[in-house]
Parts: C-alpha cells; sequence; structure tokens
C-alpha cells in the first residue's frame, strides 16, 4: 500500500491554488470553484485542497513536502513573498525543517530528510 493523495481544507480555493503552485506543485484539476487537485514534483503522488465553510478545530494538520534543495527552496519562496514561520533547521529526529502556513491557516513543512526518512538510526528490526 502506498500514501498517494492527501487532500486539505481550504476556505479560498482560488488563494490556495496560487499558495500551492508558488511552492512547485502542478495543478491538474480544477473542475469546479470546490476542489482542486495538484501532481507533486517528483510525480507519483498527489495533492488537493477542498473547499469548506469553517476549518476543523484542534490542532490541526501537518504536511510535508520533501526538498532536496531545501534552503535554496526556502530562500526563493522567501523572495516570492511568502512567510514562513521558521527557517530551516536541524531537528534531533535528524531531519532538515522549515514551516509555513498555507492560505486556511493549515501548517505545512518542506523538509530534506534524505536516507532519514526511511531509515533512521533507531528504525526498528523487521
Amino acid at each position: 500500500m502506498n500514501l498517494n493523495q492527501v487532500t486539505v481544507p481550504a476556505l479560498d480555493v482560488a488563494a490556495s491554488i496560487a499558495f500551492y503552485q508558488r511552492l512547485g506543485l502542478r495543478l491538474i484539476v480544477h473542475t469546479h470553484s470546490a476542489y482542486a487537485r495538484f501532481e507533486c514534483p517528483g510525480g507519483g503522488t498527489t495533492f488537493s485542497i477542498h473547499q469548506v465553510d469553517e476549518l476543523p478545530r484542534g490542532t490541526g494538520i501537518v504536511v510535508y513536502f520533501e526538498c532536496v534543495d531545501l534552503d535554496a527552496r526556502v530562500a526563493a519562496l522567501k523572495a516570492d513573498g511568502l512567510v514562513f514561520e521558521s527557517e530551516p533547521t536541524d531537528q534531533s529526529w535528524l531531519w532538515r525543517e522549515a514551516y509555513l502556513r498555507d492560505p486556511a491557516g493549515n501548517r505545512i513543512c518542506l523538509y530534506f530528510a534524505g536516507a532519514n526518512r526511511l531509515n533512521p538510526p533507531w528504525r526498528l528490526n523487521e
């Protein structure tokens, strides 16, 4: 089984489309004003947004997009006007992460983990 698709809520689909296109996702479906789907860079996975009247309560979700060129990508996005909550930072779990929010307030993490994404030193033996 593979994770292929993630869908997040959007209060303003048009603003969210523009945001995710700025991140580098390619719009592949936009059949009506309440839904849009993107192909993620690297191919093979998709990401979508759907219109909601209000956001779910609670801490919400965090969507992770891996970027091999994380620091350069963050610098380019900041130069393009996107505001980040945190700069790329090395984490104790061996990932380098930077956070921002989409127009609906969903938390987005751009990160680089390399081999540690699937094979961290503490990975369980099969």
